[in-house]
Order: C-alpha cells, then structure tokens, then sequence
C-alpha cells in the first residue's frame, strides 16, 4: 500500500483526507501541532495505518532532519506528499503586520517547500515514481477583501508546484494543487455567516465546498488513475471560477 506524508490532519480537510487514505488502506504519516480527539480515535481505529506526530510547522529548521531520523527513518520510503496545513491570517493590506506575515508564509509556503525537497529526495533514493499535492485556496484566482496575504501565499505554493512539476517530470514525480473554494471549517469561522452566506451565492452551486469532495480529488492525484496529470492546478470550488 502506497505511503503518504499528510500535514493538518488534526482537524478540517486534513482530517477527513486522512480518512479518505486509511479507508482504502493506504499507510498514512500525519504531522500537526497539535491532536484532537477525532485524529486520535482515527489512530485507535487505523493503528496499524497510521503513525501520528507533532510539530510546529512554524520551525521550519528542524523539518528535514525529523523527517530523515524520526518520521521516516532507515530511509523508509514514501509515495506521497500532501501539503496540507495552513494558516490563515485575515485583514486588509494597510493593517500588514510583518511579523504575523513571516509565520503565515512558513506554515503555507516553506514548510511545504522543505517537506517536498525531503519527499522528492527520498523518491529518488529508492528509484520512484511519486505524486506530490499542494493544498491551495479559491483566494489565489479570485478577490476576497482582507484576504490578500493569505493569497499571496497560495499563489506562490501554486508557482512552486508548476516549477517542481516540470523539474522532476521525467522521473516520474509529479506535482499538483488543489484549489478548494470556501468550506465550512475551522479557518473560515472566523468569517461571519453573512460573509459566508455572500460567498456560496457566487458560487455556480451556491453551496459550500465540501470537504469530501476535496479529499477525494486529492486521492486521485495520489494514485496511478492521473499519471497524466501533473503541473496542474485542479478546482474544486462549486464553480466559483
């Protein structure tokens, strides 16, 4: 069964894709900072499956190491590699905070970027084939106020991907983002549902995106069934674009 590194599963469509992959049996290598209640009775449920760790994906300097000594040591391979976490932070460009900003862009875009080196590595020790998935956001196609610098940062995940996609193409790595339109999760809670409710109606759906329907396009991206497909960036927003 394929091996898949998952970042954010503790909550949201980190969660629910977790369970997406250990439902079809597939091993499942989840890091977060911290762990609810539902990640743990997944581990309960999937001990064989899935191995649980924590960190801060904020401590951008340690990553490779944990990942060669301590998440995936003896040069156990992987498959897969989901960037999934993320950090929101909302306001308007004139109140930019600095500090804030720098936090943001090592959750959503150097974390991201370390674990693919790690992960691209590991695939060309063992002589693999690999699909690496970058979680992106609606806001990097289209305006949302007070949303710039989350954008900004998905934009850039998104730019990665195209370039990694080309690099390692002919060694069978590819390289995608999904790009979810606005779920009810955790990071969209701090919207309120006026806000939200003006969201979905520009939507072609006029709905939410569902979470399910995300996990699923990301497995797909996980597995052989788009070995064409890479370099891409896949909506799934309720036909908001």
């Amino acid at each position: 069964m394929p091996e898949i590194l998952l970042t954010g599963a503790s909550q949201g469509l980190g969660l629910v894709t977790a369970q997406h992959l250990l439902n079809s049996g597939w091993q499942v290598t989840t890091i977060q900072r911290s762990v609810s209640a539902e990640l743990e009775q997944l581990t309960r449920q999937f001990a064989t499956q899935l191995r649980v760790f924590r960190w801060d994906l904020t401590e951008t300097d340690s990553l490779e190491e944990l990942f060669r000594e301590h998440w995936f040591p003896d040069n156990r391979p992987v498959d897969g590699l989901v960037n999934n976490a993320a950090m929101a932070y909302d306001d308007i460009i004139s109140n930019l905070d600095a500090t804030r900003l720098e936090k943001m862009f090592k959750v959503n875009v150097t974390a991201a970027m370390v674990l693919s080196k790690a992960t691209i590595r590991r695939m060309l020790l063992h002589r693999t084939s690999g699909s690496l998935v970058h979680v992106s956001s609606i806001c990097a196609h289209t305006g949302y106020k007070g949303l710039a610098m989350y954008a900004a940062s998905k934009g850039a995940l998104e730019a990665f991907s195209r370039t990694m996609a080309r690099e390692w193409g002919s060694r069978g790595i590819r390289s995608n983002c999904v790009v979810p339109g606005f779920m009810e999760t955790a990071m969209s809670q701090n919207l309120s549902q006026e806000t939200r409710d003006r969201i979905y109606r520009r939507t072609a759906l006029q709905s939410p995106t569902s979470p399910d329907s995300v996990a699923s396009t990301i497995k797909f991206l996980l597995t052989d069934a788009s070995n064409s497909i890479t370099g891409q960036n896949i909506m799934v927003d309720s036909g908001t674009i």
